[in-house]
């Protein structure tokens, strides 16, 4: 009975975040209060698994906002322009140098963390160009959503918050090992730009006459229109700090060591760095309370999902309806899955991006792979980073992504259009970065 009812809570989750009937907060609160109720525990037992889960998550929590407050004021001092915009200036006229440079200038634009930001900084910056080079702005979309998935890997980006949250793991721990495994990422999607790249340059020399002119026109359309950007981010003037420029860079720089050489806690660590960075930027209070309550609403959402995931997970685990689900599934699939359970989900982790959100996927999903391989013999981490790392390269080509659907509209794209065209490149991407991780020796 508690497999079924365990079953239909976490089938009902999926169901309604995929039909956009409800919150991620509201569903993973009340559904599983609901089953809790079905299985027959009371209101005190289910208040008491409601602690449990909390305490499991209460360091994230508090990791992702302060961190999500601190990445957010280095952007607004403008600490990360002058590397976009000099790479936007060195790329100019290379169809090769540009695939390259979108991907340095997604990877250092996602270094907050926001899929948003990410997408309002390159997408208005790199699309003039691209439009006068005549290369495909589907090209564009792509580039910049791998750069920013590989960087999505970082402890304050949601998914390896989310796993953290459903392992009871500090983010920061999580990502430690994690590292190798982007440099490397980014050094093969470095490699991978420069071949799309060739290949884009191919494309442009066999257009026809009528496809040149269109080509053009549309560039000059993108030149001449209100809403273009020049290729430069611009930002508030009052908000900029240029003189301050190094001292944030070695602030940046000192708060992602100690988060590298886990001498404090993570929370801390970016309570520490905001602490500091906000009166030597802003010396107002009122200009540091203008700030805060800027980037509070990205940084309470993203706390509220997971305090509302450590409910969920609370009452799963309290009333041992995960156990349950986990021991009875083990008995229905073939007993030569089971021990590679997590490797068949990662390796159709980004297949999953398209019927799956980011929520359903590590709060549905992974708690019941993790229980199902872990009493086989594989490492709860070893799971988790094979589903993450599998997963996380398809985030910015899932239609769930609201991110993605700001990126097409930035640049006038279609989402089928898109998946049609980055789709294949996604997905192969992540098997081989699976590949590296394997042989590296992370998973």
């Amino acid at each position: 009975m508690l497999s079924i009812i365990g079953f239909l809570t976490i089938l009902t989750i999926v169901v309604l975040l995929i039909g956009g009937r409800i919150t991620p907060i509201m569903g993973l609160v009340l559904v599983p209060v609901g089953g809790a109720l079905l299985a027959g525990f009371n209101i005190v037992d289910i208040g008491g698994f409601f602690n449990e889960g909390i305490d499991s998550v209460i360091s994230v929590v508090i990791m992702f906002i302060f961190a999500i407050l601190f990445f957010g004021i280095m952007q607004d001092t403008g600490l990360f322009d002058p590397l976009i915009n000099k790479m936007i200036a060195l790329t100019k006229g290379s169809v090769v140098a540009v695939a390259v440079g979108t991907v340095i200038v997604g990877a250092v634009a996602h270094l907050d963390g926001s899929g948003a930001s990410t997408f309002l900084i390159t997408i208005p910056a790199l699309l003039p160009l691209y439009l006068k080079l005549r290369m495909s702005p589907y090209l564009l979309l792509l580039l910049v959503g791998l750069s920013a998935s590989i960087m999505n890997l970082v402890p304050w980006a949601g998914p390896i918050g989310r796993a953290g949250a459903v392992l009871g793991v500090d983010p920061s721990a999580l990502w430690r090992p994690l590292i190798p495994v982007q440099i490397s990422a980014m050094l093969l999607l470095i490699v991978l730009a420069a071949f799309l790249g060739i290949r884009e340059k191919r494309r442009i020399s066999r257009m026809s006459d009528d496809e040149v002119a269109k080509a053009d026109a549309e560039a000059e359309v993108a030149a001449t229109s209100e809403t273009a950007e020049p290729a430069v981010v611009e930002r508030d003037p009052a908000l900029a700090r240029p003189k301050l420029l190094w001292l944030n860079l070695l602030i940046s720089l000192a708060v992602i060591t100690v988060l590298v050489w886990d001498i404090l806690p993570s929370g801390l660590v970016f309570m520490l760095g905001l602490s500091i960075a906000l009166p030597i930027n802003y010396p107002k209070v009122n200009d540091q309370m203008e700030r805060i309550k800027t980037h509070a609403p990205n940084a309470l959402m993203m706390a509220a999902i997971i305090l509302a995931a450590g409910s969920f997970l609370g009452i799963m685990n309290g009333t041992g309806m995960l156990d349950s689900l986990a021991t009875d599934l083990v008995m229905i699939l073939p007993a030569f899955v089971v021990p590679y359970l997590h490797v068949i989900m990662g390796v159709f982790g980004v297949p999953f991006d398209l019927v799956l959100s980011t929520d359903a996927y590590y709060f549905a999903l992974l708690p019941v792979v993790e229980q199902i391989v872990t009493s086989h013999g594989v490492d709860s981490i070893t799971a988790a980073y094979t589903m993450i790392i599998g997963n996380i390269i398809g985030t910015f080509v899932s239609p769930f992504s609201p991110a993605l659907w700001l990126a097409l509209g930035l640049a006038g794209l279609e989402m089928g259009k898109h998946i049609r065209y980055s789709f294949f490149w996604v997905w192969g991407f992540s098997i081989v970065l699976l590949i590296v991780a394997f042989l590296i020796g992370v998973i």
